[in-house]
């Protein structure tokens, strides 16, 4: 029997086709929601150019074109795919194409946040290993001290690991500035946790290349070819990976 050349693992396929992520097609694999050629798909089933994958009954198209949007995220949104959630991210945009977010943000957490339909590009800006800066200015319950700053800049220890060193500043008496290139859940409020702070606000205003200037909280802007270019290139040494979908990246 000969084998189809150039066959991709099922969940990339579906990424490829800007339906969802990687993570998101093998949650729908695993409820039966993917056939392939009629037949249940199975998380590693493989498919070819030839093959009919449908979700839901419909037959999947490849994109046509790729999109690349900035999100101001409000509080109070969701970074989910599913419909279900009447918080969604999908529903609250509205964009007239299928998109999904590239990591998360928690529901009372606000500021930037990368939607797609690229399901390579998901794949390389998340893992962990990349050293990708994201900065926020977080805003927490009580004074804050020097001895704060040095140590959440040092690594805390958080979720059986420590964090990785990074840079933090104190903007005001309440407020600091924290630039990370790890994604650990809820990562930054846990390390306040640590030291007997509570979030109050916090506020990502920057992913790499790209910040929140001109874009109105609950708006969003298409990235330009040139950020675009630049974000290729920032994550060109990046090696896409099946694990990389399996990450809880950036949910603060």
């Amino acid at each position: 029997m000969e084998v189809e050349p150039n066959l991709k693992r099922i969940n990339k396929f579906i990424s490829e086709t800007g339906f969802c992520s990687r993570r998101e097609a093998d949650r729908l694999i695993g409820e039966k929601r993917v056939q392939v050629n009629g037949v249940d798909a199975e998380l590693g089933t493989k498919v070819g150019k030839n093959d009919i994958v449908s979700i839901d009954g419909k037959a999947l198209k490849v994109a046509e074109e790729f999109i690349y949007m900035a999100f101001n995220k409000p509080v109070g949104v969701t970074c989910t795919t599913d419909l279900k959630d009447k918080h969604n991210i999908i529903e609250f945009i509205n964009y007239p194409k299928r998109i999904f977010p590239v990591g998360r943000l928690d529901k009372p957490s606000e500021g930037l946040i990368f939607l797609t339909n690229d399901g390579d590009i998901v794949n390389k800006i998340l893992r962990a290993g990349n050293n990708h800066e994201k900065e926020y200015i977080v805003r927490v319950d009580r004074p804050i001290t020097e001895d704060f700053i040095e140590k959440m800049s040092n690594g805390v220890g958080i979720l059986g690991t420590i964090t990785k060193k990074c840079f933090a500043k104190m903007e005001s008496r309440y407020q600091f500035r924290i630039i990370l290139t790890q994604g650990l859940n809820r990562q930054i409020r846990r390390m306040c946790e640590a030291f007997g702070y509570k979030v109050q606000t916090l506020n990502r205003i920057r992913i790499m290349n790209i910040t929140l200037d001109g874009i109105t909280q609950g708006e969003f802007r298409l990235l330009k070819e040139e950020e675009i270019f630049a974000i290729n290139q920032l994550v060109a040494t990046s090696i896409m990976t099946e694990e990389a979908s399996y990450l809880d990246n950036e949910i603060e």
